[in-house]
């Protein structure tokens, strides 16, 4: 396979996509991005491509998320540098241009799916994921917010759902993703290549295209097996429904037993102004169109590209010196301040605004 970090390939009518960074888990560049921005609106016009298909290679990962240390570097070797404007700038026009796709966007999921991953699945018209699914928005670990998006579609999940998944990163299988809605369909990874090449060998034409490749898919799904979220939806929603991290933790502390507690012990790791910008993120994109998402979700990302943000100590402590002992600040939910929460929604000189 080509040394190329992505892949374009049109195939029997199809425009087929390989994220090409197996031993990275397929993360996200910025050259990427720019690759995506070259091509797919080319293909979205082209009467010869029917339908654009979205891989990873390798065996491990579809898409891990972003390759956040590249900003993190750049944060300490060059201030003056514009990869932390331009990566989430791009990246989200990409996520906008595939939520508003004029043909199919099939994104065949065999393996890890977090955070950029998502991005450029969650908001086509087609999710299709095999067993080996790993699911998550892990954002907050690092000191972020579940951008790309996550602020669109977390929001419009099932109950208090979005805000459990955004602030725990709580990983889901393939049944439990599917029940969440997700994704869409489950088929097994021994048959995505079948998948594939039937879909090729399918006429998608006409304005029902996203039907036709609805009853392609159909072919090949199989039961993933009973999902485990049904059962936790009660406790989620009784200790995640809150207008406040705070509040959150002590409905945790509240119910006690042995789910709640690692639940409470998951958040006491986080960085506190990342989970209070995150709450908020939900709260005011819950009925935003994507747009709006976008532009919010740009305005956050470039707050949090301040040197001096918990991001860059999420990075540092997690993928970088790899400590695992994030010194952040503030330390503790009583030191974040709404003016600090509201510092992250504020418009930026370089508005993600679209039409």
């Amino acid at each position: 396979m080509s040394d190329a970090e992505i892949l374009f390939d049109v195939k029997d009518g199809l425009g087929v996509i390989t994220l090409n960074r197996p031993k990275a888990l397929n993360a996200l560049t910025h050259g990427m991005i720019l690759e995506l921005e070259r091509v797919i609106p080319g293909w979205e016009k082209d009467p010869a491509i029917k339908a654009v298909v979205l891989r990873g290679a390798g065996d491990r990962a579809f898409c891990a998320g972003g390759d956040v240390t590249n900003l993190y570097r750049e944060s300490r070797e060059n201030p003056s540098g514009t990869l932390r404007r331009d990566f989430f700038r791009d990246e989200y026009i990409i996520n906008r241009r595939i939520y508003r796709y004029a043909k199919p966007w099939i994104s065949l999921i065999d393996g890890i799916f977090m955070g950029g991953g998502v991005g450029l699945s969650a908001h086509g018209s087609h999710t299709v994921a095999s067993e080996k699914l790993l699911f998550a928005m892990p954002e907050t670990t690092i000191g972020l917010f579940p951008d790309v998006g996550g602020g669109y579609f977390l929001s419009r999940l099932q109950g208090a759902l979005g805000v459990f998944l955004a602030l725990t990163s709580y990983r889901l299988k393939i049944a439990d993703a599917l029940w969440a809605g997700i994704v869409h369909f489950h088929v097994p990874s021994a048959r995505m290549n079948d998948l594939q090449a039937a879909l090729g060998s399918a006429n998608l034409a006409g304005p029902d295209a996203d039907r036709k490749v609805d009853a392609v898919i159909a072919g090949f799904t199989a039961d993933p097996g009973l999902p485990t979220l049904p059962a936790m939806m009660p406790d989620i929603d009784r200790c995640f429904s809150a207008e406040s991290v705070a509040e959150i933790e002590a409905k945790l502390k509240q119910h006690g037993g042995e789910w709640a507690e690692r639940q409470l012990a998951a958040l006491l790791k986080l960085s506190p102004l990342a989970m209070a910008i995150t709450l908020e993120q939900l709260r005011r994109c819950a009925n935003r169109s994507f747009e709006d998402t976008m532009t919010i979700e740009y305005r956050m990302s470039q707050a949090a590209m301040r040197p001096d943000h918990d991001f860059f100590e999420g990075v540092r402590a997690l993928l970088i010196d790899k400590d695992q002992k994030p010194k952040w600040n503030p330390p503790t939910n009583d030191g974040v301040t709404p003016a600090m929460v509201e510092a992250h929604f504020k418009p930026v000189s370089n508005d993600l605004l679209f039409d």
